[in-house]
């Protein structure tokens, strides 16, 4: 695609995924992402490429094992109790140490909840998101252009580190639509897929994919290594905003995606009303962006508060970032309940009333 286009957010990430030359699309249909299998069902054999409804979502998670593992490029999505489902494959494509990109457009939950955009799944994207010790990238965009670039770069991270790479949106954001550009991205250099299972070929020996270590000291080595990649990652790889933060200012917002969106409304507002607000919008939520507190702990007249979509999930990273040295405050709605701008303010102005 050429120029900018207007188009729904679940079918920008199904176009990004084929321009990052993503080859196979497994996947079940769950609301607010079906978009997504249904954009890539109609373009994907259009250009001689895979795409497969499987029978469930932990068949869809399995098929990508098995993609991933001859070394092409594929993607899966789904949403919150999808993701749950696929959570088992999860930890078996990370141990098997196979590059994919999974989609996850949160809807409120626990349980079937309902389908309006939630951020409730933080924990299980970022501490894990299944058995055994294991991270795995995730980027959480706040607009349908930087989903697009995010899913296009998730491609190259997962190549890069052998690993699956989540992106995180939410209902909002899926079903949004907004003019987006598919340009050209910067080339990263990329490892040779030496380790694929793809056939013989000039090799001696066949590569082999797999997970399992009956011997508990291979284990630990490979756990090890893991970790050292993790390393890696957190070192390379943080992004981050941070938005009216060069001054001092009373409080400083923390939050991602749609939610960052509605707190630079309230920075506009608060502004008329004398009060003096700063953002930090974390762009991987894991490796979380620590150093944008140590940038702006001096900042801050009264420390952080933590927006969210959820009960309070990444208030805890917020937390252990700051290390008891400013306030970290909460707001949050749940249940797909979107806050108004005037809303967070007046929880802001309370706040900032009440601190020492």
């Amino acid at each position: 695609m050429s120029g900018k286009v207007l188009m729904k957010g679940n079918e920008a990430i199904g176009q990004a995924a084929i321009e990052a030359g993503c080859q196979c699309f497994f996947g079940y249909p769950i609301t607010p992402q079906t978009e997504i299998s249904a954009y890539l069902s109609r373009q994907m054999p259009k250009i001689g490429r895979v795409f497969l409804q499987a029978e469930s979502e932990i068949a869809a998670i399995n098929m990508i094992y098995g993609a991933a593992g001859t070394g092409v490029r594929c993607m899966t999505s789904s949403s919150s109790p999808g993701i749950s489902l696929k959570a088992e494959g999860i930890s078996y494509i990370a141990g098997a140490e196979l590059p994919c990109v999974i989609i996850n457009i949160v809807r409120g939950g626990p349980g079937l909840g309902g389908i309006q955009p939630a951020q409730s799944d933080y924990f299980q994207a970022t501490k894990g998101g299944a058995h055994g010790d294991f991270n795995m990238p995730v980027y959480a965009p706040c607009s349908i252009q930087e989903m697009v670039d995010l899913v296009q770069d998730a491609f190259d991270v997962a190549d890069i580190y052998r690993t699956p790479v989540m992106v995180m949106g939410d209902g909002m954001l899926g079903q949004m639509m907004e003019p987006v550009e598919f340009t050209e991205r910067p080339k990263r250099e990329l490892p040779e897929k030496t380790w694929a299972a793809n056939g013989l070929g000039t090799r001696k020996t066949h590569n082999v994919i797999n997970s399992l270590f009956l011997k508990p000291e291979k284990l630990e080595e490979h756990n090890e290594h893991l970790q050292r990649k993790y390393k890696a990652i957190k070192e390379n790889e943080v992004k981050y905003e941070l938005y009216n933060c060069e001054e001092e200012v009373d409080l400083i917002l923390v939050s991602y995606g749609t939610t960052s969106r509605i707190c630079k409304s309230v920075i506009k507002l608060a502004e008329k009303e004398g009060i003096k607000l700063g953002l930090i919008r974390p762009i991987t939520l894991w490796p979380f962006p620590a150093e944008a507190f140590e940038k702006t702990l001096s900042n801050t007249k009264h420390g952080y508060m933590a927006v969210e979509l959820s009960c309070g999930q990444m208030v805890e990273d917020v937390r252990l970032s700051v290390n008891g040295r400013k306030p970290v405050a909460f707001f949050g709605r749940s249940g797909g309940m979107v806050p108004k701008p005037t809303e967070i303010l007046e929880n802001v102005k309370a706040y900032i009333g009440g601190a020492r």
